[in-house]
């Protein structure tokens, strides 16, 4: 396949978690899939999320109980496929006297754990903060509360995992790339792409699937040249990450008294993230960045609930996205819906755009997608990810298994003792970045020399090469931010550094 002129049955334009995740779905049914990104995998939303896989508590106020529903099938679903990336998360409720009553939450509660079929996670329970572990970071007028589950997914790396399956199954995943303009023929659409360096690719495509995110109307009013009534609402989310806050594994959930919530974290063993905000966003989507209101928003609520206060100045990082979610009625930036539409224009060569979703659903909206445009396509492989696992995710056979979610700490022993010449604490990040694609990584290395100079701490060249070539990392910043986040434990110049030897290898 020439890469200035190809033909394929489905283009892709978007590289974010809807459209990796539709790629990989088409790609395993047998279509061929070519995937263009304008940036990295990942760059905007999709790795600017609060990094749950959860059912999403608070939408039951806004009785969206099928979404809910939805989210929580996919839950186990998911945590299952990939359990290196994503794990069981439990949550702590407390019972703020101002907020919500206690008969609401546990109301609530009780739905949220009778919606869906439940075999990794644990049910509600209530719980007192003056006995229990959670309790203790917390003032001391909040007694009661209710402890639940959900889960954590590292998001950047799910988009980038699923990018791998739809090659891994013989599609094609351009990076860096624009589509500048689509044009329907008769046969179907002549899409032009342009490479970052400058290159024109020639795309002949049966069917454009439009997953370009809070891009998804301007795709359309401007390369695609189609008629488009349909608005998004942008709302703008963002986290800030602090030093930890607590010493046990469980993440709060915290009402504020403008009726919205917001998540407590523990985030890559040293910090916690904190977030997020909804506030309306009419600015550059490309330049997207938390503002000092938010800080302080999201700094006032911790020092509602906590005895250790977080200030402004306690902020190490931060980063904000634009979540594109469909139009509706809802005054309130936190009630919009967090549903998702698919919309297939088949005036001819089919169209397919997506709107909204939230990262919890969306292989359901791949699956649902594809089923969409299949017929059209003369496919009739049909669905297939519920039951498969994301590459690296088949620790202990190659199919989904509770034994994987439930025994990873199992698997990682294991890998350390056949890595024993590596450090214990690098192999345990390896396990969690690349579950069994560690040994693709480690292939043929035997001793620590054989892992290429140590460009920063834990940080090997063999690792580097690893993600520029499987991994479409093609700056530090990838590496740091997306493929990890390692950025947040490196000295001062790394990130310079690390640029500089990534552009030297693209020179040998």
């Amino acid at each position: 396949m020439r890469l200035d002129n190809m033909d394929c049955d489905l283009l892709i334009v978007g590289g974010g978690i809807n459209g990796v995740g539709i790629a990989r779905d088409a790609a395993g049914r047998g279509l061929s899939v070519i995937l263009c990104e304008k940036d990295d995998l990942a760059s905007h939303t999709s790795s600017a999320s609060s990094k749950l896989i959860h059912g999403g508590i608070r939408y039951l106020e806004n009785y969206e109980f099928g979404l809910v529903r939805k989210a929580l099938i996919e839950r186990e679903v998911l945590l299952r496929s990939a359990p290196h990336i994503m794990w069981p998360l439990r949550f702590v409720l407390p019972h703020d006297k101002g907020q919500r009553p206690v008969w609401m939450m546990r109301a609530g509660l009780f739905l949220y754990d009778r919606l869906a079929r439940r075999e990794l996670l644990p049910g509600s329970e209530a719980v007192n903060l003056h006995k229990h572990d959670a309790g203790k970071p917390l003032k001391p007028e909040f007694t009661d509360g209710f402890v639940y589950s959900d889960g954590w997914v590292d998001d950047a790396r799910l988009v980038v995992l699923n990018a791998m399956d739809a090659t891994e199954k013989g599609g094609t995943v351009l990076t860096r790339t624009v589509c500048e303009s689509a044009t329907r023929t008769s046969k179907g659409w002549n899409a032009k792409l342009r490479a970052v360096d400058g290159k024109e690719i020639e795309i002949h495509a049966r069917c454009i699937v439009n997953a370009t995110g809070p891009w998804v109307t301007e795709f359309l009013r401007g390369a695609a040249r189609e008629k488009s009534t349909k608005n998004l609402r942008l709302i703008k989310g963002s986290h800030i990450v602090v030093k930890r806050l607590f010493d046990h594994p469980y993440a709060y959930i915290l009402q504020n008294p403008d009726g919205r919530i917001v998540f407590a974290i523990p985030y890559e063993n040293d910090f916690t993230l904190v977030g997020t905000t909804d506030i309306e966003y009419r600015g550059d989507t490309n330049k997207v960045g938390i503002d000092q209101a938010e800080i302080d928003y999201l700094c006032e609520l911790t020092q509602r609930y906590f005895r250790r206060p977080v200030k402004p100045s306690d902020v190490i990082w931060s980063y904000s996205g634009v979540r594109p979610l469909v139009e509706d009625e809802a005054s309130n930036a936190s009630a919009v819906t967090r549903d998702y539409r698919l919309e297939l224009e088949n005036g001819g060569a089919p169209l397919l755009s997506v709107f909204g979703g939230k990262i919890t659903t969306f292989r359901k909206l791949a699956e649902e997608a594809v089923d969409m445009v299949a017929g059209a396509l003369g496919n009739r492989h049909g669905a297939w990810t519920a039951n498969a696992c994301l590459p690296g995710g088949d620790l202990f056979g190659n199919r989904p298994a509770n034994r994987s979610v439930l025994e990873f700490d199992a698997y990682r022993e294991g890998l350390q003792r056949k890595y024993a010449w590596l450090p214990a604490k690098l192999v345990a990040r390896f396990a969690r970045a690349y579950g069994t694609y560690t040994d693709r990584l480690l292939a043929g290395r035997t001793r620590i020399s054989d892992m290429g100079e140590e460009i920063a701490p834990g940080l090997y060249a063999a690792e580097v090469k690893y993600l520029m070539t499987r991994e479409w990392a093609v700056t530090a910043h990838d590496v740091l931010w997306r493929r990890s986040k390692l950025g947040l434990h490196m000295p001062p110049g790394t990130e310079e550094k690390l640029d500089a030897w990534m552009a030297a290898q693209g020179k040998e």
